[in-house]
């Protein structure tokens, strides 16, 4: 009989997954911890099952090693830097993924940071708490240059919500996406000119060696005057002591971060400045968007592949600097 455990925090609180996934497998384990598993805990609680769904969970080669009947991992989510695919490779064990599930909350999350940064939101917001009544003045994002920095699955999806804009939109890729940039009207820019031309910056990109701290105190002091920064994607992203030195000089007039190098521990430097917002890492957080996750990770479960060159999650890189 099939044992399924499943260590994603928001699919087990969600009713519906779990009367989904509880239908098709009555074998089913739920982590009621209100704390990301890992390590030896994470071990206890995979123990005895050969099915597993994970979310920010870390599954590396040490968790691997003591878990010798686990046999399928699917993904709840799109993030795949808490997965060590040599160790899952090397132990044999599937992977089920499924790209772009959750880009459309992300996207709308990312525009609604662009309104609101050049709006001058967060300041305005913090003023008014403090007792203030200010009238500073903000910019529209119509008209604007947008950069994008990786333009997969999110990156598409923020092209097409930004179109009543009427913005110029830049792109940043190591993949060729001729078609799709004709089509939108995008321009495909080296990572430099995008830095030095773009109002908003935005980063879409995977979380690896290749990308780690590709946002740092160089690419910050080539953004023009007065641009503003976006990271909706994954915390290593961006060097936040070099982003906390840019807006506190002025040079960035605004930054929002929905992800951060420490999670849930947000740098609390980062958080104290006025032209900064931040979210807890809620990009896929929408009803809309958990589920989606959710029954694409239930479907996993039966559909979960080898690790190998043709695999889907082989693929998902979808940009450098």
């Amino acid at each position: 009989m099939t044992h399924v455990a499943v260590a994603a925090r928001s699919f087990c609180r969600n009713v519906t997954l779990r009367a989904e996934l509880t239908a098709r497998y009555a074998e089913t384990t739920f982590s009621e911890s209100s704390n990301l598993l890992q390590g030896e805990a994470l071990v206890r609680f995979l123990g005895g099952h050969d099915r597993a769904i994970v979310g920010l969970e870390r599954i590396d080669e040490g968790v691997l090693a003591e878990l010798p009947e686990l046999e399928i991992i699917s993904k709840y989510g799109v993030g795949l830097d808490g997965l060590d695919l040599v160790a899952l490779a090397r132990h044999g064990v599937k992977l089920a993924w499924t790209g772009g599930v959750n880009k459309r909350s992300v996207a709308e999350l990312t525009l609604a940071f662009a309104i609101a940064l050049l709006h001058r939101v967060p300041e305005t917001s913090v003023a008014l708490r403090g007792g203030d009544f200010p009238k500073l003045v903000g910019r529209q994002l119509t008209g604007r240059v947008v950069g994008i920095i990786g333009c997969g699955f999110v990156g598409k999806d923020l092209v097409s919500l930004l179109a009543p804009f009427g913005c110029r939109l830049l792109a940043h890729d190591i993949r060729d996406y001729a078609e799709f940039y004709a089509a939108h009207g995008v321009e495909a820019v080296s990572l430099d000119r995008l830095l030095s031309e773009a109002d908003v910056v935005t980063l879409h990109v995977p979380l690896d060696d290749s990308t780690r701290g590709m946002i740092g105190a160089a690419q910050l002091a080539r953004m023009q005057k007065g641009a503003c920064l976006i990271n909706a994607a994954r915390g290593g992203l961006v060097d936040e002591a070099a982003l906390i030195d840019a807006l506190s000089s002025g040079h960035l007039a605004g930054a929002a971060c929905d992800v951060f190098q420490m999670e849930p521990e947000a740098n609390p430097d980062l958080l104290a400045l006025p032209a900064f917002l931040g979210t807890p890492h809620i990009g896929g957080s929408t009803a809309e968007a958990q589920l989606a996750m959710g029954r694409a990770a239930i479907a996993g479960l039966e559909h979960a592949q080898l690790l190998g060159p043709n695999h889907p999650a082989m693929g998902q890189q979808e940009a450098r600097p």
